[in-house]
């Protein structure tokens, strides 16, 4: 039986009354909302959003950070029937008018002043737009279509009894189809404008109780610490509902700066992340153990080889009694003083978002962690495959969910098919068509084969695969992860498309170029002298070479630039989920990229 979101925030909220679901810091402190107050809030905002005028189907656009507003918010919308619309907050003005435009947006929640004033700058082009809606009290507008938050659940919560509120919220919720819109996603997209991804009630159910039966068996008894953005259909899916619908407490994390205090004060059992997250605190640990004395060194490293050779082990049914035993030791010597210092003992990680190299999987399942790595997009809402807890292959991302049918392209594409498929792009029937055939399947544009353990394994995107001037066909994402696995080596992004060899724009890590400096008697005034020092440049070759050693020839990096800083949101090399515009910074540095060759 499916049931629509709104149902299942009534159900949820009535079932665990007064548990707390959301911790929360406001103004320095923690702060703790129960599963009645955050009833009470959501239908008076519900009540609030109706008396403005706000019907069934209308659009409302939300742009914040994640905070309990914009859970409320979300919810809200739902429990009315209306459709949410969530962007990144670090739009422009311009891109914000594209979509709430786009999707005739009647009402928009923003955070705070900030968010406010870039809606202002061009509300006059916003044709249907009547409500902004500011999270934050503290503001100053003479304009009155902006209105408080805070006012408006007040306002619903003064409309009728608390009865007859009940009766309404129900019956409104009674009337949302499981096919009724629920979400409308804009893809950031590398070239153009962004496609809104239309998602319905159905199609976010189905893939949440996929994951809770198979992925992630969290209840009421669990702690989920979130931190990615909400208004990502990834975080959405994990740390929203299926953390939310579980019975369980979210943590929303302080910021991402702040996630490894945050784990070590909440000791949560689930969070989703992203394998750069992994990557650092691999490194940093890495890092941390250089500096001790060359013996706790040996030991490490011995802790960490027996580690991954458990792993391995464990993986194919060749677990000995000798390899346990050296394990139990390992974990005794190494691993369990880690996990203290780490400030968990057990915890699950689910991966996203990108690919996560089997070299960091090994590591944390070496150290005692759970790693689940999964697959999918925004357009289907979002999980495709998940790799399940009794058959981990680091590199892969599992198999299907349950509900979710994967075939192959001759060429390699994974094609998918189910309830979780989405309804469509808005306004947009040929990039629809481009996309989604006329019997659901859904072409996803990633390149996959099928282990021999039954799992997925992605090579690629297919638009991405380059192809040399030789005819050899090269996926970078592999190379690309491989490279940055050196703890010199922050990014690394690969060049060959047309070109005779491969060469690769490399951001170093500049606390280990700080690092190498002081080992080198480097005299500097800025990172632009480190990097272009002939000591640091040729270090950085042995490096790169160390670790594509076992790659084919063709594969390899044969020249490289170092640049002098990371590629950012902000300088528009990214986009708001931290994948890299390859086309944009390819212009950006095509001067660089000229030169190797």
């Amino acid at each position: 039986m499916s049931f629509n979101i709104a149902e299942l925030f009534l159900n949820t909220t009535q079932k665990f009354q007064n548990k707390t679901a959301y911790k929360f810091k406001k103004n320095g402190e923690w702060n703790s909302i129960n599963y009645n107050e955050l009833y009470e809030k959501v239908t008076g905002l519900a009540l609030g959003l109706l008396s403005l005028g706000v019907r069934p189907k209308d659009r409302v656009g939300i742009a914040s950070e994640n905070r309990i507003e914009w859970i409320i918010s979300s919810l809200a919308i739902s429990l009315i029937g209306a459709v949410d619309v969530p962007i990144f907050p670090t739009l422009s003005a311009k891109q914000e008018e594209y979509i709430f435009n786009d999707c005739a947006a009647v009402a928009v929640f923003v955070s705070n002043k900030f968010q406010m004033s870039k809606l202002l700058e061009v509300k006059e082009s916003l044709t249907h737009l009547r409500h902004i809606i500011v999270m934050d009290d503290e503001f100053i507008t003479d304009d009155l279509g902006v209105k408080k938050f805070s006012n408006v659940i007040a306002r619903g919560q003064e409309l009728k009894d608390n009865k007859e509120r009940e009766s309404i919220i129900n019956d409104l919720a009674q009337k949302i189809s499981i096919d009724d819109l629920l979400t409308i996603i804009y893809t950031s997209g590398t070239t153009g404008n962004p496609k809104g991804v239309m998602l319905t009630h159905k199609n976010i159910y189905s893939n949440y109780e996929d994951l809770r039966d198979d992925i992630i068996p969290i209840n009421e008894t669990h702690t989920f610490l979130s931190f990615l953005p909400f208004c990502h259909v990834y975080e959405r899916m994990g740390g929203f509902y299926t953390a939310f619908f579980a019975g369980s407490t979210v943590v929303l994390a302080e910021s991402i700066e702040m996630v490894v205090s945050n784990i070590k004060e909440f000791k949560p059992n689930y969070m989703t992340t992203v394998p750069k997250l992994l990557d650092t605190i691999k490194k940093r640990v890495s890092t941390s153990m250089e500096k001790e004395k060359e013996s706790k060194q040996k030991i490490f490293r011995w802790a960490v080889n027996t580690g991954i050779e458990y792993v391995r082990a464990k993986g194919n049914n060749k677990l000995g009694f000798l390899l346990s035993s050296k394990y139990k030791l390992a974990d005794k010597l190494v691993f369990s003083k880690l996990r203290a210092k780490l400030g968990v003992d057990k915890i699950t990680f689910v991966s996203g978002g990108a690919a996560l190299s089997p070299e960091t999987c090994e590591f944390f399942l070496a150290l005692g962690y759970i790693v689940v790595e999964g697959y999918g997009l925004t357009e289907a809402s979002p999980v495709i495959a998940a790799s399940r807890v009794q058959n981990i292959e680091p590199g892969t991302v599992g198999i299907p969910l349950k509900s979710v049918q994967v075939r192959f392209g001759e060429d390699g594409e994974i094609i998918a098919k189910g309830d979780n498929i989405m309804k469509g792009y808005w306004n947009d029937k040929e990039a629809t068509s481009a996309c989604l055939d006329e019997e659901g399947w859904l072409y996803t544009g990633d390149i996959g084969i099928i282990t021999e353990k039954g799992n997925i394994k992605i090579t690629d995107r297919k638009k991405h695969i380059l192809v040399s001037s030789g005819g050899k066909n090269i996926a970078p994402q592999p190379i690309e992860n491989l490279v940055s696995q050196s703890l010199y080596v922050n990014q690394c992004f690969l060049v060959g498309d047309q070109r005779e060899y491969c060469t690769a724009l490399i951001i170093p890590d500049f606390d280990q170029l700080k690092v190498l400096a002081e080992t080198f008697s480097i005299a500097y005034n800025t990172t632009s002298d480190l990097i272009k020092d002939s000591k640091i440049i040729s270090f950085i070759k042995m490096e790169i070479d160390k670790y594509q050693k076992d790659l084919a020839k063709f594969e390899r990096v044969r020249k490289f630039v170092l640049l002098d800083q990371p590629f950012s949101i902000e300088n528009g090399e990214l986009t708001p989920k931290l994948s890299v515009k390859r086309k944009f910074v390819e212009r950006k540095y095509s001067d660089l990229i000229d030169q190797m060759y």
